[in-house]
């Protein structure tokens, strides 16, 4: 198995997306710590189905858009299962409403979750995975990063924050052996989808016009982030692998 002995950490690892990486990883020989802040519950549940799997794992509460928060996950990780060396910053939130509409706690927020929490996850993390030859760290992005969506400009603006931020670190920590990506997923009906005001639109088009034939699922998303954590995609560095059926292809 290609995460035998590496311990990975996924925030927002209890459900849906998240969750899908978090099992993908420990099937494939990964100990995994879940981040989770409201839900224990579903948390927990993860935990389980990895234990049961023959892994270790823990789920770990933390508000990604609190700095201090997020150190003392990465250390409680690092202390319940050794230093993180793959690291998933998954969990994401952000207001959706017209720009018209958007106040600066509401824009604030947004960039703090979404790509703030990505600089923060990444430098507490940065010492142990140098310390142990090196480490991955994958972003989950979206298309509304690079295109108009309806009442979704502050999330995007974030999620093109974050892809340049992962281009950034991508460059500076080559020298250090960790490899920065990120995963731009198409529409996926999940929990999260259901606060959009166009969900049935969205659910609508990504069912019409996606190539493939069919919608992305959670575990389409797990294999590209699984693939941008091994030792396959040593060379794929600063990326924003698109993951939607071709979707985004037509015009």
């Amino acid at each position: 198995m290609r995460f035998d002995g590496r311990v990975a950490l996924v925030t927002g690892g209890s459900r849906g997306i998240g969750r899908a990486i978090a099992l993908r990883l420990a099937n494939e020989g990964a100990d995994v710590a879940i981040g989770f802040f409201r839900n224990r519950e579903a948390a927990e549940k993860t935990v389980a189905e990895i234990e049961e799997a023959g892994r270790r794992a823990v789920a770990v509460r933390a508000h990604v858009g609190d700095p201090d928060k997020v150190a003392e996950m990465v250390d409680a990780v690092s202390s319940e299962l050794g230093a993180p060396t793959i690291v998933v910053c998954n969990a994401a939130s952000g207001v959706l409403r017209p720009l018209e509409q958007m106040d600066l706690k509401g824009w604030q927020w947004s960039m703090d979750v979404n790509a703030r929490a990505l600089l923060v996850l990444a430098q507490r993390a940065r010492d142990g995975m140098i310390a142990r030859g090196g480490g991955a760290i994958v972003a989950l992005s979206s298309l509304g990063s690079e295109r108009a969506l309806p009442a979704y400009g502050a999330v995007g603006a974030s999620k093109a924050a974050l892809e340049s931020l992962v281009r950034q670190l991508a460059v500076e920590w080559a020298r250090d052996g960790i490899r920065v990506n990120a995963v731009s997923a198409g529409v996926v009906d999940t929990e999260a989808l259901k606060h959009f005001p166009n969900r049935e639109e969205l659910l609508a088009a990504a069912a019409a016009r996606t190539p493939a034939g069919r919608m992305v699922t959670p575990d389409d998303v797990a294999s590209a982030v699984s693939f941008l954590c091994s030792e396959d995609a040593w060379m794929v560095r600063g990326e924003t692998l698109h993951v939607d059926g071709g979707y985004s292809l037509i015009a």
